[in-house]
């Protein structure tokens, strides 16, 4: 049987890990001199409060060597296979990490680390494909060659409210997000390979900038791989979110449309605001 293991970054609800038995690896979100465990000791809500208050955003960490050893240690029992998922290699050692762990448990013939190539509910989408397969009995090997077919087609893209915390991480200069909170632009972040780039800015408040987002994406949308879409935010605004699902579901596309909560590690360079559809497209 094959288990399968993501790190925290993939923001997979807890009813989702339950559903697909998927075991989840927490990074390490860092404030001041406190280390906490992303998603277990530490939600966005504190990170953002931390935030505001310090001026500063949390520095984010990965997963230690002894609990990615003891994890894959544990998951190996019985002689299963273990498949390791990581946010994108170019953005965390959260892979190299998951590699070490193998490696020290010499299982490199049952064990495997695969790079996501992606961030938050990108991962996820992988993640949940792999679950599929395994419970359909693939072997891993099997799983991870159908999932470098499809890595290219996971579509990743979010919008953010406030430039402020992409410019205290260090990802937007301080004259940008000054420009920015003036003119209320709004950028539209792209996974490319791995990393995160600019797509599009949009101007306006944060309900009208979401509905042109998603609507810019409907000729993707409406040929995306049917099985699921994610709607991943930060956003305290429930009504965004539900005008959102209800678009999506009115394309008559997706059997799943799943919302879930942006974890600590994208919340602590994102911001509260933030908001992204995540699918797989169509070969």
């Amino acid at each position: 049987m094959v288990k399968i293991l993501s790190d925290s970054t993939c923001d997979l609800s807890q009813e989702l890990t339950e559903q697909y038995d998927i075991q989840i690896l927490p990074l390490h979100v860092l404030m001041g001199a406190e280390d906490y465990k992303d998603g277990v000791d530490i939600r966005p809500d504190e990170i953002f409060r931390w935030s505001d208050e310090n001026k500063t955003t949390p520095k984010t960490a990965a997963p230690s060597i002894e609990d990615a050893t003891e994890m894959i240690g544990r998951l190996l029992e019985g002689g299963n296979e273990v498949l390791c998922f990581s946010i994108s290699e170019t953005m965390s050692s959260s892979l190299n990490i998951m590699r070490l762990a193998i490696e020290d448990l010499e299982a490199s013939d049952r064990a495997f680390a695969f790079d996501s190539k992606n961030l938050s509910t990108g991962i996820g989408l992988l993640v949940v494909e792999a679950a599929c397969m395994a419970k359909e009995g693939l072997g891993a090997q099997e799983i991870i060659q159908k999932l470098e077919e499809l890595r290219p087609l996971v579509r990743s893209s979010f919008v953010v409210d406030t430039l402020t915390y992409l410019h205290r991480g260090g990802r937007c200069s301080g004259v940008a997000a000054l420009a920015g909170g003036m003119l209320k632009l709004h950028p539209k972040i792209v996974v490319v390979d791995g990393k995160m780039e600019v797509a599009k800015k949009y101007r306006g408040n944060l309900a009208k900038v979401v509905k042109l987002y998603v609507q810019d994406m409907e000729a993707e949308l409406k040929t995306a791989r049917p099985a699921r879409v994610f709607i991943t935010h930060s956003v305290g605004d429930a009504r965004i979110v539900r005008e959102v699902e209800e678009y999506l579901r009115s394309l008559g596309v997706f059997a799943e449309i799943s919302e879930t909560r942006a974890g600590g590690v994208v919340s602590s360079h994102c911001g509260p605001g933030t908001l992204g559809v995540l699918f797989i497209a169509e070969p």
